[in-house]
């Protein structure tokens, strides 16, 4: 289909110094590490974004989402009590030490997962969801497919193993995307990645990520580690209304992976300036329509869109294009994505953004569909 573009009024209020240059990314000592805007969904800053390598721990960040999940669905309730089979107590690495056949609440495996990084805690959950540690592996890699993580691949829910696991990988990207995922589905889980310490079974230990206790405005969310995949963090942090994630992979030691995770987070804070352009159900644009009760459909954002630009942007630098998919059929269901923003700045990419129907618009009826019929024939 014929794109059909529209170049769009600069709508916010910036800077009217213009920057010279785009912001010059840091020097991050990992293997490969990301810098994502959780609003936009805008990647500022990368290396080796889509080298695929061993998670580690940070595997548990797709346990917890799909936990969250039945959670939500009523799969699983926080008060339910799971049975902890021999494969989970005999679990190695970090542990919430869970004993064998002894029941616990959802809620306590949840959070000795996240708070304690607990390798028994999360067969437990998995086996609890899947019925075995294998099936629930299953549903991890479709959810994987379903957020867009195209270059990850699971074998077990904790990432834990005894040696080097080459075919158990992911990626600085796909691991922001579902950082972000979790973030956006289930934000109640921030209680729990942003605590400090849990103890349980009598037994008192802290969040191995250190952001929580350096960075005030850190709340997550997930630090791995085997000899395998080196010292790995999934950081966030909210300043103001801006929230950005971090990712490292392959750092040397803990205290490197939280220095570097810091750096990249402080990083995109500074050298970038979030921009509202436009609010939560506002129309960007009436976009023409065929066969449809209405002539045209408004389209825009899901949420108020805010996006990062470099610090110091001057309005006159940057151009607004909308592209939709054309001729656009009715019917068109409200929140249907119908084509992409395209941020350029001195008429150079800067990012590409859905847009979606902000009204559902039924079919005309048979002489109104009849005579866009005749008028698609006649283009």
């Amino acid at each position: 289909m014929r794109p059909l573009i529209f170049l769009l009024c600069w709508l916010a209020t910036l800077s009217s110094s213009f920057a010279q240059s785009l912001p010059t990314q840091p020097i991050i000592a990992a293997r490969a590490w990301a810098l994502l805007d959780y609003g936009s969904g805008q990647v500022l800053a990368s290396s080796n974004i889509d080298l695929a390598l061993e998670p580690a721990s940070l595997t548990k960040v797709m346990t917890a989402y799909l936990a969250y999940a039945a959670l939500r669905d009523k799969t699983l309730s926080p008060d339910q009590e799971v049975a902890v089979s021999e494969r989970a107590w005999r679990m190695g690495g970090s542990r919430t030490f869970v004993e064998v056949n002894r029941k616990v609440t959802v809620d306590n495996l949840l959070k000795g997962m996240i708070i304690q990084s607990g390798n028994d805690a999360a067969v437990s959950l998995a086996e609890a969801m899947g019925g075995s540690e294998e099936g629930f592996v299953a549903v991890m890699n479709r959810q994987a497919a379903l957020l867009g993580m195209s270059k990850t691949h699971f074998l077990n829910s904790s990432g834990y193993f005894e040696g080097v696991q080459p075919q158990h990988y992911s990626t600085a990207r796909d691991l922001a995307l579902l950082a972000a995922a979790l973030i956006r589905d289930f934000p109640e889980s921030h209680a729990l990645h942003a605590a400090k310490e849990y103890s349980f079974n009598g037994i008192h230990q802290y969040n191995r990520n250190r952001l929580l206790w350096l960075d005030p405005t850190a709340d997550g969310l997930k630090t791995g580690h085997s000899s395998a995949a080196g010292y790995c963090l999934i950081g966030t942090a909210k300043r103001g209304e801006r929230r950005l994630i971090s990712v490292v992979l392959g750092t040397a030691s803990d205290d490197a992976r939280t220095q570097e995770s810091l750096k990249i987070l402080n990083y995109g804070f500074q050298a970038f300036d979030g921009v509202k352009l436009y609010s939560k159900g506002q129309a960007i644009s009436q976009v023409k329509l065929f066969k449809g009760a209405e002539a045209t459909v408004p389209v825009g954002f899901k949420d108020d869109f805010v996006v990062s630009l470099p610090r110091g942007t001057a309005k006159e630098r940057i151009k607004a294009q909308l592209e939709t998919r054309q001729p656009m059929l009715a019917p068109i269901q409200k929140g249907t994505q119908v084509g992409n923003l395209k941020l350029l700045i001195d008429g150079k990419p800067w990012g590409q953004f859905p847009v979606y129907a902000q009204e559902s618009v039924p079919l005309a009826g048979m002489l109104g569909r009849g005579w866009d019929t005749i008028r698609l024939w006649l283009q």
